[in-house]
């Protein structure tokens, strides 16, 4: 049975993303383990581990993945913010591995103007150095597929691969697929075979067995757009023929997957969202 759910809000308490996808139906999680647009973040006290284990446990044990900040970019030239870049991951993954988190999610980051070379090389390093002082073997970092924008890392399949071949750490890297990032940078997926082209792409570039979550959201621009703009499922370019190729893949059945779409405060558009995926779904 797929595992599909998605990104629920922490606001209140860690635990209680776990009240907010049990209330959608969800089977898989993401969060934020602390306010993604802040560098510094206070520790996690004993009270907030328990009561996210036990909230956790209470679901069943769905897998769960965090979110990196956005405000992260290990690619970057400037060597305050790849300092602070640097800190801050080490952090989360500390967070993850206190919370018996497994896997991490972030975007591999700008390279400013100076090139996809330099700032692949850039971030590869700083990989190694965020795994090297977090020390946390059971947190595995995904790296995240990417629409292009600006100056952006990781819109295509070769720089994901480039990096995965160029850590020394391959064992504690994955990749996590955004459907929407993945259309956006100009990987079809919207036929069956637009769709199994894509994937001798990621196959071809990546693995099938790097890829360790998957990001369902539409996309509210064309194909190759390079432009990040997610929407409610079936709603966007990419449509329902498009999830349909997905979630019917049988090479993904084991991969979690969650919705980052737009969604209002009494979750009802995560419901709608998760209600079409499952609708999708061939016997």
């Amino acid at each position: 049975m797929l595992q599909i759910g998605a990104h629920e809000s922490t606001a209140g308490g860690l635990h209680l993303a776990f009240e907010r996808i049990n209330a959608v139906g969800g089977k898989a999680l993401q969060i934020f383990t602390r306010n993604q647009r802040q560098w510094k973040a206070a520790p996690l006290s004993p009270e907030e581990i328990a009561l996210f284990a036990a909230a956790w446990k209470q679901t069943g044990a769905i897998p769960v993945a965090s979110h990196a900040s956005y405000l992260i970019n290990l690619s970057t030239a400037k060597p305050d913010l790849r300092t602070k870049s640097i800190q801050a991951f080490v952090d989360e993954i500390k967070r993850c591995e206190q919370l018996s988190i497994p896997l991490v999610v972030i975007h591999p980051g700008s390279h400013g103007g100076d090139g996809i070379e330099a700032g692949l090389t850039r971030m590869a390093a700083a990989l190694d150095q965020v795994l090297e002082k977090a020390d946390s073997p059971e947190v595995m970092i995904l790296l995240e597929t990417t629409a292009g924008q600006g100056t952006g890392l990781g819109s295509r399949f070769e720089e994901l691969g480039w990096l995965l071949q160029h850590s020394r750490f391959p064992e504690r890297l994955g990749v996590c697929l955004d459907t929407c990032h993945i259309f956006a940078a100009g990987y079809d997926l919207r036929s069956p075979e637009s769709y199994q082209q894509t994937m001798i792409e990621f196959d071809r570039f990546i693995g099938r067995d790097k890829l360790r979550f998957i990001h369902l959201n539409d996309s509210k621009k064309e194909l190759g757009c390079r432009v990040d703009r997610h929407e409610h499922i079936g709603q966007g370019a990419i449509g329902l023929e498009g999830f349909s190729n997905v979630v019917n893949d049988p090479d993904l059945k084991q991969i979690p997957m969650t919705l980052e779409t737009p969604k209002d405060k009494d979750l009802s558009q995560d419901r709608s969202n998760l209600a079409t995926l499952h609708g999708l779904i061939r016997s």
